[in-house]
């Protein structure tokens, strides 16, 4: 899916509220997931000049998981420790985008070149 504007953002939560309703996540589980997409499509439309988010239903044992993976081709991040931290921001944002979508998923990978792009890629297990 192309993040390039705000009408994707809505499209994004739109498709992963749509999957996590089709895994059967819990109504919290499913809010969780939508916010953190919302926050990271909005960090490569906003920060990374565009992307893709990429999709996958994935399964891990007895376990059945969704996962998302936000691409850009941006500036890239110099100093992932400090842009995980609570508060902090590059832009006029609140500061909490990668550090509050961390926290809402199950597992968090964050993959950052400067001045080649960042991937963010996060997983919810049902």
């Amino acid at each position: 899916m192309a993040l390039a504007a705000e009408r994707d953002i809505v499209a994004c939560r739109r498709l992963v509220r749509e999957l996590t309703q089709e895994l059967k996540f819990t109504l919290v589980d499913q809010t969780k997931m939508i916010t953190a997409a919302s926050e990271l499509s909005r960090n490569a439309i906003v920060y990374g000049r565009g992307g893709v988010m990429r999709w996958e239903i994935v399964t891990q044992g007895p376990q059945t998981g969704l996962r998302l993976a936000f691409e850009d081709q941006g500036p890239g991040i110099p100093d992932t420790e400090l842009a995980l931290t609570d508060g902090w921001t590059s832009g006029t944002g609140m500061g909490i985008g990668l550090s509050g979508s961390r926290r809402l998923v199950n597992d968090f990978e964050l993959r950052t070149a400067v001045g080649k792009g960042t991937c963010v890629t996060i997983t919810r297990w049902r």
